[in-house]
């Protein structure tokens, strides 16, 4: 809204505007009286002495029927209303007081009613015609007539870089918002027309060419409804970003963008005990692998302004590596780092690097995780979701980090694949190594499941299948999966790794499951077609490995809440496996270097024995 003193240098102006009108019209009914003529001494000693008392009771009736409530910009018939209301009782009032005064002498009888008339036209005149200049001034313009959704700050902010513009890109011309309160006020000169309810009607009454939503802080469920009622006027849309993602608590029209699935699948924003991140990173050397994939990039970026002292990127991918290396030097180019080009399950070459950089924490995001993929090359996702896993995490405890946090999977739970088996392993192995007797380092493991937008995840195939044309192709209809954003999981991650003690598997609040027919079907109502007619949805079944509905723990696996309340930590009800997930590191690299899946898929299932493995491709 208008801040209070625009708000009232905008009333006073218009106060000192229609005093002025008030002698105005009493001399100009006197000199209409007298033929705009000299008018006799008389009565022009009396016009000028009322004035004393004409003026303040004209003021207060005005006021008192609301004239400065209304903006001028805006001014319409409820607003002559008003004016009328206002000049029939001050006139009447001072017919009143001036017989009482002095029985009407020297005041002919002509002159209240003339007054009457001069003051509609003095008062209603000039907010007629500056309603009429500014409409003139936007029906010239080319800009396109906006209709905004949202009369709170966002809202606000939005419109005054609007009227800001010189080009006049965009032309507010009204808003629309769920609280009643704010039914029939202003922002800056825009009035707000009533709730969403009216958006299709006002779209065609307003002759609207784009619709924005200005809700920052709105619920998923909002924000479908929103959508659905936005997709019914068959007008663009564009929305701000969403409120965690408004760092500098401003608004602009260069940060409008089209409305994501994010928005409509996304929660509360995470709230986080940065004094307790910061307490554990800041100072310290942070070592990430996978540094260049959808979460070790983001974790880059959520960690740097903790304080570090120094940031180690690792990834084997040469161009995922500089593309995050490039951003990091960008954005960030006082910040000591150092980048290395290594596959993680590279033992001497893990060992040369922790002995040169002495890491404090590292954040382990290195994996393998397309299941069909995997489900035929069991021994890449052994090389490196295994053996991986254990290198860093072994040379991590050789050379003391204080923290070993394993990014995990919601896959590893009862795994029907090559991948969730592999990262499960992982798991193993951390909880392994957390058990050794005087161990320097902390081992912290991180379960959750599928992140929106993350490299090979099903969002950008969507995509692509859509702007293609389609199908959209989804396996099963009822298939369902866990989401959270990419900023979320690594928030939560970095929460996690500051709070753990070592040797936990913290599960990430997922909220509730989304069916992939469900996301499918947004994701084409948000290019602007419709699924089925346009863009059609094609069930091609269950790809190998794949299960329909994913879990977040083992039910022997005791969850409990921890401080945050989108975390939970679990601990084993049973006894640890007899069997070592360490001794039979030396029998998997045995067989990698023999090529033998078969080997392979044998000692995976000893490891995890729920895993059921596809004997036709883990033998293909």
């Amino acid at each position: 809204m208008k801040r209070w003193y625009e708000r009232l240098r905008s009333r006073t102006a218009a106060l000192l505007h229609d005093i002025l009108m008030i002698p105005a019209a009493w001399l100009l009914a006197f000199w209409t009286r007298f033929n705009f003529e000299t008018i006799p001494d008389p009565y022009a000693n009396s016009a000028i002495i009322t004035l004393a008392l004409v003026v303040p009771v004209c003021a207060v009736s005005y006021w008192q029927f609301g004239l400065y409530r209304g903006v001028w910009r805006f001014a319409s018939l409820p607003d002559l209303t008003r004016i009328v209301q206002a000049t029939l009782t001050a006139t009447a009032a001072i017919l009143a007081l001036l017989f009482i005064v002095n029985r009407m002498d020297s005041i002919p009888r002509s002159v209240p009613l003339l007054f009457l008339l001069f003051q509609l036209v003095l008062l209603a005149g000039p907010r007629l015609l500056y309603r009429w200049i500014k409409d003139h001034r936007l029906t010239l313009s080319n800009g396109q007539r906006v209709l905004i959704i949202g009369a709170g700050r966002a809202g606000e902010m939005l419109v005054r870089d609007m009227l800001r513009d010189p080009h006049r890109t965009y032309q507010p011309v009204a808003f629309i918002d769920d609280r009643p309160r704010r039914d029939g006020g202003a922002i800056h000169g825009i009035p707000i027309h009533g709730n969403t309810a009216r958006l299709s009607e006002l779209v065609t009454v307003l002759s609207i060419d784009l619709i924005l939503l200005a809700i920052p802080s709105a619920s998923a469920p909002v924000m479908q409804r929103l959508v659905e009622l936005c997709e019914q006027t068959q007008l663009p849309f564009r929305t701000v970003p969403q409120l965690h993602s408004l760092m500098s608590g401003q608004v602009t029209i260069n940060q409008l963008r089209e409305v994501s699935i994010e928005d409509l699948l996304g929660r509360e924003p995470v709230t986080l005990d940065w004094d307790a991140i910061r307490a554990e990173l800041a100072g310290r050397v942070i070592l990430i692998t996978g540094a260049g994939g959808s979460i070790g990039a983001e974790l880059c970026r959520q960690i740097i302004p903790a304080g570090i002292k120094r940031l180690i990127l690792v990834d084997h991918c040469e161009l995922s590596l500089y593309r995050v290396d490039m951003e990091l030097a960008e954005t960030y180019p006082q910040l000591p780092r150092r980048r290395y080009l290594f596959n993680v399950a590279d033992a001497i070459a893990m060992q040369r690097l922790f002995a040169h950089e002495q890491p404090s924490i590292v954040f382990h995001a290195a994996a393998y995780k397309h299941v069909p993929l995997l489900e035929d090359q069991i021994d890449a996702a052994v090389q490196n979701n295994i053996i991986g896993t254990y290198t860093v995490a072994h040379t991590a405890q050789c050379y003391r980090c204080e923290r070993f946090i394993l990014i995990s999977t919601d896959k590893a739970v009862n795994p029907t694949n090559v991948m969730g088996a592999s990262k499960r392993v992982a798991e193993l192995c951390c909880q392994r190594l957390t058990r050794l007797p005087n161990s320097p380092t902390r081992f912290i493991t991180v379960r959750f499941g599928n992140v929106l937008g993350s490299t090979g995840s099903v969002v950008p195939l969507f995509r692509r299948q859509i702007a293609q044309g389609g199908p959209v192709t989804v396996t099963d209809p009822e298939i369902e999966r866990y989401f959270m954003t990419i900023p979320e999981a690594c928030q939560l991650i970095m929460q996690a790794a500051a709070t753990a003690n070592g040797g936990e598997i913290f599960i990430l609040d997922m909220g509730e499951p989304v069916k992939i027919r469900f996301l499918a079907e947004q994701m084409i109502r948000l290019s602007g077609r419709q699924p089925g007619s346009e863009i059609p949805i094609q069930y091609i079944g269950l790809r190998p490995g794949e299960k329909r509905f994913e879990e977040l723990f083992y039910a022997n696996e005791n969850t409990m809440a921890t401080a945050h309340p989108k975390i939970r930590v679990a601990r084993p009800i049973n006894s640890p496996p007899t069997f070592d997930p360490i001794a039979i590191i030396d029998e998997l690299n045995t067989a990698l270097a023999a090529h033998d899946v078969l080997q392979l898929t044998r000692l995976l299932k000893h490891l995890v024995p729920e895993w059921q493995p596809d004997v036709s491709h883990a033998f293909h």
